[in-house]
């Protein structure tokens, strides 16, 4: 009957032994109904074994016996061989048969059992009747399985592959026309939905991840596709819509455009006046993924046209009807499809995936036809709008729904139509290399049949027309970050496709006229004269036309370029409505932007565009000036710039031969433009930027060198100016690079020299430094600069900075300047009496040592400053110390006399700042005691025995510490422990 039974023997392997597993399938009208095997692999294919038994009754019908359905052969039993077939049945089998035989055997001999209601009895080899449902065997439960443990890797571990390779086993049933594809997409779908992070992204407000996301959008095109069945059945249709209806009513089901509604409404939609293009968000109704599904529900395919169209490569209209208009016929009178086009597109899709490949095609190519039409239309529209359009200088014509980045993805699915007809399958196609990368299809021209148009048109030049059609389309930036994501995605992968064509001669003729009529398009075109302020960019379009036209026509490839170089979005203000009509005007918000989430990846596809420009223009004067004027015209981010000045920069000075000076040029420039852009502006790579441009300059020559040090005021601050230009620009290895002779040298050097005085009078306190240094070798500049610093000594700067410069004053042989420079900072400084680990000790230190090796004068000079500003004992006495200890003016200043003898500390200059130093330590020992701690009392008893010393070396000093400690022993009693400590240590 209809039961194949069998046995399958696996053979032995290294690790394991031989195994035969038992098979049985049932099937029907040349399908498997149902399958079982002894291997128990669960999977939604069938296992080996099922296969295997298959092929073999396929491959060798003659070595399997034929038998009827075993009821025929119980038929033409009596009633002895009936007992004995049953009762050498259940031997057979009686530990698993014998209770079954049991229970049967009491059924049938209870008169009223259920069993005994029927008449005949079941059997499993017979046929179904003619009227039963038919389909393959699908293992429900194993595809539920299998989809929620992929869903639950949440994309991981290669499930996203898993999921996709799913979604393509919906696609070939579907093309097999096997009824199960609707049955497999509706498992899979009940297990999206019962997702359980679908809830927790809706309660969180956040986004469906990204890969999720794709898996969803397949998804819900797989349904639009099994909806628009050209020959599904009507209650078929009727049972999908009320479970997409169902699964389109819970809360948690994804929306079309990917948001959980968290999102705020587009700004410039709650402005009434706006350009009209979108209703507010809160007023639009819920679009899921799976909404579009649900619209496809009420297509039919009984329009009489359409049937024509599909049906037949020769269905034109009679010649004598080709004047005038017509809805269904072109001029040439070719087919016409007048509907909404992702709408079409989605039927060619259906038609594609049903196995309907001649079907689809036809229907394409009447697309086609219609969008050309559409495409003259509009250019006689824009003809007669022209000249008020251009003086507008912005339009609000746009497309509110872009093909590309559509849910339907229209442009992708009529491409993929015309390509799959033009593909060359080679012998070894389904060889896929090791890495997974199958090799680049091959096509070859195909010429179109339909409408007999004779024109020498194939379908792969009309795929590569619909592609550039499609891409120039002019479309308003869709809402969202999903939407706005996959507008980018989706022009990639088009992209991707489009570079798989081998431009021959034939293409080359259809991308040039495409081009023209995209740049002729206005409004209509997203490469026209005048666009929406809020249209997609054409950057990364533009940089495929203009890469694939840059050998066949360099001056289409340059215009098309350049004129999709705007992004209008960034322009200043938004663009009025209607000049005609002042209140048209958005005045309330002037220049902002619209919430464009994808803005960085934009930019950067601009500055991709300038820079493809830039390298194919290398060593042409006049086009590298083209191209720089765009960019300045139109990329307003420094960061950017600053990329093209250096891959400029790469490209002029490649390894191996001479730099190019016109490119080398156009870096310096768009560098000189950065330093402008950025002056006054933080920016974390200024550093970066300003050492760069100084690089570069150098590459240009000794005249970009003279030109920045001249103009440093509008590229640089003065601290940039004097340390990374200027010094740099002076080295060794500059004057060598250059190979400079001495009237070039000593250009530069004068100057940096002028810079460096400019800068030290516009910011002395960073620049006064840089600025000595600079002049050191001209005594005129030098004096000049050393005067803007004593002259910004009492106001500006800190004695840090003073004390600085004073030390290169002395390292460069000018101790007296060195000693009034010090002499200032001492004016600026205060140090607590706590402060003995202050970081300007060592320069009061050094600049004591300095005064004191000048002589007495100096000495007595610098004295009565520190007194004034030191109130710190310890380091008073350390001050003190050294002076003791050698004789002043031992520097040996010229025409001085020195007398070689210690100084006293009874007379002055050190007799004042022994008094000061005494009083210190008074001072300091009451601010000390007002709040000491019991173990900081060994530390105080030692600081006394210091004061000690310093009092000492008064005369009457002796006297004057004893009445100091008596003192002390009278204020503080009350600190008995403490007082103790004082008396046995200084009685």
């Amino acid at each position: 009957g209809f039961h194949l039974s069998g046995t399958v023997t696996e053979p032995a392997t290294a690790t394991e032994p031989e195994m035969t597993y038992k098979v049985a399938i049932s099937f029907d009208r040349c399908k498997i109904t149902s399958v079982t095997c002894g291997c128990g692999n669960k999977d939604i294919f069938y296992c080996a074994h099922v296969v295997a038994l298959s092929l073999y009754r396929i491959r060798k019908p003659d070595q399997v016996k034929l038998r009827l359905p075993i009821s025929e052969t119980l038929f033409q039993m009596n009633r002895d061989q009936l007992q004995k077939f049953v009762q050498y049945l259940i031997t057979a089998h009686h530990t698993e048969v014998l209770p079954t035989a049991q229970k049967l055997a009491d059924e049938i001999l209870s008169s009223n059992s259920e069993i005994n209601q029927v008449h005949g009895a079941p059997d499993p080899t017979a046929g179904a009747s003619i009227d039963d449902e038919n389909c393959w065997h699908l293992d429900e439960e194993q595809v539920r399985e299998q989809v929620k443990l992929f869903l639950s890797q949440g994309g991981y571990y290669g499930s996203g592959k898993q999921l996709n390779s799913m979604f393509a086993k919906v696609r070939e049933m579907l093309r097999m026309r096997d009824s199960n594809g609707a049955r497999m997409l509706t498992l899979i779908t009940e297990q999206f939905m019962a997702d359980p992070r679908l809830s927790l992204w809706r309660q969180q407000g956040t986004g469906i991840t990204e890969k999720c996301r794709q898996l969803w959008d397949e998804l819900g095109a797989l349904w639009v596709c099994v909806v628009l069945n050209p020959h599904c059945k009507l209650e078929e249709k009727s049972c999908w819509l009320r479970q997409l209806r169902k699964w389109g009513e819970m809360d948690v089901c994804p929306l079309e455009d990917g948001n959980y509604g968290n999102e705020l409404p587009n700004i410039t939609n709650a402005l009434t006046q706006s350009s009209g293009h979108s209703q507010d968000s809160l007023a639009r109704p819920r679009r899921t993924v799976f909404t579009r599904a649900i619209e496809g529900c009420d297509l039919h395919w009984q329009d009489s046209h359409l049937q024509r169209i599909i049906s037949s490569d020769f269905y034109v209209s009679p010649s004598y009807q080709r004047e005038g208009e017509s809805l269904l016929f072109n001029s040439q009178g070719q087919p016409l499809w007048l509907e909404h086009v992702p709408t079409a597109c989605a039927r060619v899709d259906a038609l594609r995936s049903h196995g309907y490949p001649r079907e689809a095609l036809r229907l394409t190519v009447a697309i086609i036809n219609t969008l050309r039409l559409q495409q003259q239309r509009q250019l006689e529209i824009y003809k007669h709008q022209k000249k008020e359009l251009l003086q507008r200088g912005a339009t609000t014509i746009t497309n509110l729904e872009g093909w590309v980045g559509h849910p339907l993805n229209p442009i992708g699915c009529l491409f993929l139509t015309l390509t799959e007809a033009c593909r060359l399958e080679e012998e070894n196609c389904l060889e896929i290399s090791d890495a997974g990368d199958s090799k680049p299809p091959v096509y070859q021209h195909v010429p179109v049949t339909t409408g007999s148009q004779d024109n020498g048109e194939s379908y792969l030049s009309l795929a590569l027309e619909v592609a550039l059609m499609g891409m120039g389309q002019q479309r308003v930036m869709p809402e969202g970050l999903y939407a706005q994501d996959k507008v980018c995605r989706n022009e990639e992968q088009i992209i991707a496709r489009l570079q798989d064509l081998e431009l021959d001669p034939v293409l080359v003729q259809t991308l040039r006229k495409q081009c023209i009529l995209l740049l002729e398009g206005g409004p209509f075109s997203g490469l026209g004269e005048v666009i929406h302020r809020e249209s997609v960019p054409m950057h990364t379009f533009a940089k495929y036309l203009f890469s694939a036209l840059l050998p066949h026509d360099a001056d289409l490839a340059y215009k098309l370029a350049l004129r999709a170089m705007r992004l209008p979005v960034l322009e200043t203000t938004a663009p009025s409505g209607d000049v005609t009509h002042p209140h048209h005007l958005v005045s309330v918000v002037p220049s902002r932007y619209p919430r464009w989430f994808t803005l960085g990846h934009l930019e950067s596809q601009q500055c991709e565009l300038a820079s493809t420009m830039l390298t194919a223009a290398k060593g042409d004067m006049l086009r590298l000036r083209t191209v720089l004027e765009a960019i300045q015209k139109n990329i307003h981010s420094s960061s950017l710039i600053f990329k093209l000045a250096q891959d400029a920069f790469k490209i002029a000075t490649p390894a191996d031969s001479n730099s190019d000076t016109t490119l080398l040029n156009v870096a310096l420039e768009l560098g000189l433009q950065v330093m402008r852009m950025t002056l006054s502006t933080l920016n974390w790579r200024r550093r970066e930027m300003v050492r760069w441009l100084v690089t570069c300059a150098t590459e240009v020559g000794v005249r970009a060198l003279v030109s920045i040090l001249q103009s440093w005021y509008s590229l640089f601050t003065p601290t940039e100016a004097t340390s990374i230009v200027a010094a740099p620009v002076m080295s060794h290895n500059t004057i060598l690079r250059l190979s400079l002779d001495y009237p070039q040298r000593e250009e530069l050097a004068s100057c940096a020299r002028t810079l460096a005085l400019q800068c030290a009078m516009k910011d002395p306190q960073n620049c006064a430094l840089s600025a000595l240094t600079l002049c050191e070798k001209d005594h005129i500049a030098f004096e000049t600069a050393y005067q803007i610093v004593i002259d910004a000594a009492s106001t500006g700067m800190t004695y840090t900075q003073l004390f600085t410069i004073a030390r290169y004053m002395e390292h460069r042989g000018y101790p007296l300047r060195a000693f009034k420079l010090a002499s200032l900072a001492m004016t600026h400084l205060n140090l607590a009496y706590n402060q003995d680990t202050h970081p300007a000790i060592n320069d009061v230190l050094w600049a004591c040592a300095l005064s004191h090796s000048l002589g007495k004068n100096e000495l007595a000079a610098i004295i009565p400053l520190v007194v004034k500003s030191v109130h710190c004992a310890t380091v008073l006495s350390d001050i003190l110390r050294r002076c003791t200890m050698t004789a002043p003016g031992l520097a040996g200043i010229p025409g001085r006399r020195n007398s070689g003898k210690l100084m006293s500390t009874d007379k002055a200059p050190l007799r004042q700042l022994l008094d000061a130093t005494i009083s210190a330590y008074i001072n300091t020992t009451h601010s000390r005691l007002t709040h000491i701690s019991p173990r900081h009392y060994g530390e105080f008893i030692e600081f006394l025995s210091k004061a000690r010393e310093t009092f000492l070396l008064a005369q009457d000093g002796h006297i004057q510490f004893a009445q100091f400690i008596d003192n002390l022993k009278q204020i503080y009693k009350g600190k008995k422990k403490l007082m103790l400590l004082v008396r046995e240590r200084f009685g």
